[in-house]
């Protein structure tokens, strides 16, 4: 009786394990067939909205992360927190951890783009990850016109 009852489990999944397989091969077939058809064409956009992932978020970066694509690690650079507003940092002194992606920084605090105070700082949350580098805007100096040149 045993025999028997192992018979009918293995022909059962003998029979599950073909079913799936084919299942699946008729599902992917369907999905992956390409032609000008109309009914290709709402197997197409079915096919991209099933392999549709979901979008990550940018992970955004902390001020050493910020400032190791900057020269010198960014001393001399304007950064501040993304949700500050009119309040910048400019770095003055960068002690970095041997990973590179932690450590200490210090700078002269900007308010409305003038410094606030004289004396460089040192700049508290460094580690969290809401720094954005600031573009200043550079003055371009005037080329010395050929008369100057020819004085």
């Amino acid at each position: 009786m045993t025999i028997l009852q192992a018979n009918r489990v293995a022909a059962m999944e003998r029979t599950l394990g073909l079913f799936r397989n084919s299942s699946f091969n008729l599902i992917r077939r369907r999905f992956s067939a390409s032609s000008t058809t109309p009914t290709s064409r709402i197997t197409a956009t079915s096919s991209t909205i099933l392999n549709n992932k979901p979008k990550r978020k940018k992970k955004k970066k902390n001020l050493f992360e910020v400032a190791q694509f900057l020269p010198n690690w960014g001393i001399g650079y304007q950064m501040a927190k993304t949700h500050w507003v009119g309040i910048s940092y400019q770095i003055t002194k960068v002690n970095l951890y041997k990973d590179g992606r932690h450590g200490k920084a210090w700078g002269i605090v900007h308010k409305e783009g003038m410094p606030a105070a004289d004396a460089p700082k040192k700049i508290s949350g460094v580690h969290k990850r809401c720094w954005s580098y600031i573009p200043t805007k550079k003055t371009v100096e005037s080329t010395p016109n050929a008369e100057v040149l020819a004085a």
